[in-house]
């Protein structure tokens, strides 16, 4: 584990944690910050807005507003419900727990609409109009890449939760899902040696995100594992029409589908696999793309034994992780689930949090100065800490489906540093 030597107030690094009782009564899943032992108010003077607010953001004495733009409708909001709904929950338990220098988070949220010309007129709504002192949001990376440069523009924060196919670094963005070497490259590591894989066929939905990593996938299989691609197809986001590309996978026998078909597409795409025949005793598959979200609506009996690359499953078993299940269940309903990008999503306002607190400021220039080398030892998956590149150090885990639409962890790596640009895949 890298060590960090610029110490700054953590979640979970204060007297309260000695006392889980105490704790419980505060229904907080990150354990509680030094705020709460500072009257509000008294913390809110010793960091007046004057001072913690140079750059006319929406902050006041009382209350910092933050943005929130994910799809809420659309074929995306199937894959980014979780993500509304975590980072409200983490925002919740900030608040509870004395908000951000003193002051309670407000938010504003837009809806995206699974549309990305949306996604950019939002931000800068978001950005322009609203003042927001950071944004959590986006899935896609199509939305990312809408936004960007409005981000960019306007010097806003986001903290984007996807796991993506890197090849991006932002002064403007911090990514706290997995980048391509934290998920691609190590997921075809696993399958080439656990099921001595050598044909793979390739299949995505059709935007930037499955693409570039098929070709960084397509680059690795032959390159590196010296493998064969025997197939490679992409269907437009929203498809429901699967039967021919089943029809040719079935033909030429692939010793691994390699899967990126993202949101509502994967409902029709498992229960024709299924369907069709094509189960897990007959027929090896990864994905890169569907979470415990998604298995709600393909249902874990229409892919059970297939296997996912991902770095958290709700099935982890750690404190942390026990802690967030709860209080995410406590919140949503019992039959809530959370995946990967959800429970990356409820990291991005602690990170933040402790970003403002290490920088004194709600101002983005130092926000973002202070981000790298920030840890979360609280964090569900179990540990994250912020690299100089604005990703996450974190762990590769491989899950197999379970019928009751839960994930079987089979295998986990060692801390991974993020290489958003690895040399020979771009």
């Amino acid at each position: 584990m890298p060590v960090h030597n610029d110490h700054h107030p953590q979640p979970g690094e204060t007297t309260m944690s000695r006392h889980p009782s105490r704790l419980r009564r505060l229904a907080l899943c990150l354990a509680v910050t030094p705020l709460l032992a500072a009257p509000l108010a008294a913390l809110a003077q010793s960091h007046p807005t004057a001072k913690v607010n140079t750059t006319k953001l929406a902050v006041t004495d009382t209350e910092v507003t933050v943005g929130q733009l994910h799809s809420a409708t659309g074929t995306m909001a199937i894959s980014e419900t979780g993500s509304i709904q975590a980072e409200r929950l983490a925002i919740d338990q900030i608040n509870a727990a004395g908000g951000v220098l003193g002051r309670k988070i407000k938010i504003i949220q837009e809806d995206g609409a699974s549309d990305w010309p949306t996604f950019a007129e939002k931000a800068k709504k978001l950005l322009e109009a609203d003042r927001v002192a950071t944004v959590f949001g986006c899935w896609t990376s199509a939305s990312r890449k809408a936004v960007l440069p409005v981000f960019e523009k306007d010097n806003g924060l986001l903290y984007y939760p996807t796991f993506y196919e890197g090849l991006e670094q932002s002064k403007n963005v911090i990514y706290t899902g997995q980048e391509a070497t934290q998920q691609i490259l190590a997921g075809l590591d696993w399958v080439a040696k656990e099921k001595k894989a050598k044909t793979f066929y390739l299949v995505g939905s059709d935007y930037i995100w499955p693409r570039t990593s098929m070709k960084i996938a397509r680059k690795h299989i032959e390159n590196v594992l010296h493998g064969e691609v025997v197939g490679e197809e992409y269907y437009p986001l929203g498809n429901t029409q699967f039967g021919s590309l089943i029809n040719k996978m079935k033909l030429k026998k692939p010793d691994v589908i390699f899967a990126a078909v993202v949101g509502g597409s994967n409902v029709a795409f498992y229960k024709q696999m299924k369907a069709a025949g094509v189960t897990a005793d007959k027929q090896t598959l990864l994905t890169l793309s569907v979470t415990e979200d998604e298995l709600l609506g393909i249902g874990g009996e229409n892919m059970a034994g297939f296997y996912a690359s991902m770095k958290y499953f709700q099935s982890l078993d750690n404190p942390n992780n026990k802690k967030f299940v709860e209080a995410f269940k406590a919140k949503y309903g019992a039959k809530a689930v959370i995946g990967d990008v959800t429970q990356a999503a409820y990291l991005g306002p602690w990170l933040w949090k402790a970003a403002v607190e290490k920088a004194g400021s709600f101002d983005v220039d130092k926000v973002v100065a202070a981000s790298p080398g920030i840890e979360l030892n609280t964090a569900p998956e179990g540990y994250v800490k912020v690299h100089a590149n604005h990703h996450l150090w974190s762990k590769t885990r491989i899950g197999q489906v379970q019928t009751n639409g839960q994930f079987k962890v089979v295998y986990e790596s060692g801390l991974i540093e993020p290489n958003p640009f690895p040399k020979g895949y771009q």
